[in-house]
């Protein structure tokens, strides 16, 4: 697939789905409920785990950069840009233990001409406890400098 100079949401959802191998492994699945917000969901697995049922802290930081650089990217497409993680400060408040179900939320909060700001929160669905929370600034650049029309995945041309 080659982009122009412009991607819609429903372009960016379809596109990440099948090109984030890194959602898929560990299971996050999300939505884009309008440029600049994300949500990502995720049920803790014994694959999650750093210790018996205790959630691994990379798992939470790789979901929060999920859920807040996919609010920032899904701003950046509106504005015929992509980006990429420039830092992520992550503040990790509560554990996650299998079977727990965590929500995290993400939103734009600063945009300028070469950088996004983005923070989030990921919470336990069951009880709204509090697990992190995170911001980060994302780098913008030009859609037309990611040649997406070359990634490849396995056997499949995304």
């Amino acid at each position: 697939m080659t982009w122009g100079e412009s991607m819609n949401i429903q372009e960016l959802v379809a596109f990440f789905k099948k090109a984030c191998a890194y959602d898929q492994m560990m299971g996050l699945e999300f939505e884009i409920p309008r440029p600049g917000e994300a949500v990502y969901k995720l049920t803790i697995a014994s694959k999650h785990c750093s210790s018996p049922e205790s959630c691994h802290g990379g798992v939470i930081s790789g979901m929060m950069d999920g859920t807040i650089g996919l609010a920032a990217l899904g701003h950046a497409v509106t504005v015929g840009m992509f980006c990429s993680t420039v830092e992520i400060k992550t503040n990790f408040l509560r554990p996650a233990r299998v079977g727990d179900v965590l929500i995290g939320r993400g939103k734009v909060d600063y945009t300028g001409k070469a950088i996004v700001v983005s923070s989030g929160s990921i919470e336990r669905e069951s009880d709204g406890q509090l697990i992190a929370k995170a911001m980060g600034t994302f780098n913008l650049y030009p859609i037309h400098k990611k040649n997406l029309g070359e990634l490849n995945y396995g056997d499949e041309q995304v």
